[in-house]
């Protein structure tokens, strides 16, 4: 619902940082211009006046995305928060959603810096949760993927996972915030509006059940990556040209964790293989084989040993 959304935002802060937000520290909103994020902006000015900051970016995808940049720095000027226009500069390749999100951050993370923010927040919420659940299970996600959209990530806080997107376009309407519709949110090119879509009308579930078991699911996460480390300082040799992996008697999912760090290790640029390609390289290395992933060697034996891979020559 959307009364009383003020004073769920500043407890859920208070559950994030394990306090209260200080007089004196700054927050940084990233506001896009939909109703999500000016709903963030717009509770965020009332909850911590004179506190916080706001910013656009314009990824350059959309020609409506000036206009809108403009829009939410004319709310700003009107609440006294400082807004800033952040422009990609650069062309998106690849998979446009994943580049868009990866220059978003990286800007938004410089302008952190400089305006010395002690705290950045983005207005994910909880159907955004539940749309990033069913697509991680649609790939066959791990626990670490399973876990979904992080509610703290070093001084990035997410303080709506536990509201609905309806809730937060009521609270705009009722408080006469302005906001825009994006058009790419309706293209049923991506898979994220897909999901959207056939979820919509569902009320089955409960936004603090799914963040309770979200929750688990990081607790899990992160007892994996302790157990990991423990193992790691005892079994894993990092040299500058290779890796090697004394132990191999570990459950599966200790030795899918070792492989990517043996992975980032020599190619830290390299993204991680996913859970498929994962499960066939273990088969082949405990056959004692030779795998290559993310362009680098791993063979299998009493210890497993990981190089970079030769370049591939041009044909």
């Amino acid at each position: 619902m959307a009364e009383g959304l003020d004073a769920r935002l500043t407890e859920a802060v208070c559950r994030l940082l394990g306090r209260p937000l200080h007089d004196r520290e700054r927050v940084g909103i990233a506001v896009s211009g939909g109703a999500d994020s000016m709903a963030l902006v717009s509770l965020a000015a009332r909850c911590w006046p004179g506190q916080v900051e706001a910013a656009t970016v314009d990824h350059g995808l959309r020609p409506e995305s000036t206009a809108e940049a403009a829009l939410v720095a004319q709310w700003c000027a009107g609440h006294d928060v400082p807004h800033a226009s952040l422009k990609i500069a650069s062309a998106l390749e690849g998979n446009l959603q994943a580049a868009a999100r990866h220059a978003r951050y990286e800007l938004l993370g410089e302008w952190q810096q400089q305006r010395r923010l002690n705290w950045l927040m983005t207005a994910h919420h909880a159907d955004d949760q539940l749309e990033t659940l069913v697509l991680r299970l649609n790939r066959g996600a791990g626990v670490g993927g399973l876990a979904s959209i992080r509610a703290r990530r070093g001084s990035l806080l997410r303080p709506l996972l536990g509201e609905k997107r309806a809730d937060l376009r009521r609270w705009c309407e009722d408080q006469q915030v302005p906001f825009v519709d994006d058009p790419s949110n309706e293209n049923v090119r991506f898979d994220r509006v897909r999901t959207r879509q056939a979820l919509a009308g569902c009320d089955l579930i409960d936004p603090t059940g799914l963040n309770r078991s979200l929750d688990a699911l990081q607790e899990a996460d992160a007892a994996l990556s302790w157990m990991v480390d423990r193992v790691g300082k005892k079994s894993l040799l990092l040299k500058e040209d290779c890796a090697i992996l004394s132990r191999t008697d570990l459950p599966a999912e200790l030795l899918r964790r070792l492989i990517l760090r043996m992975i980032a290790h020599l190619n830290p640029e390299a993204e991680n293989p996913r859970g498929p390609s994962l499960d066939q390289a273990l088969v082949q290395l405990f056959d004692g084989k030779t795998v290559v992933l993310a362009d680098c060697t791993l063979t299998g034996g009493e210890c497993w040993t990981a190089r970079r891979a030769p370049p591939r020559k041009l044909r």
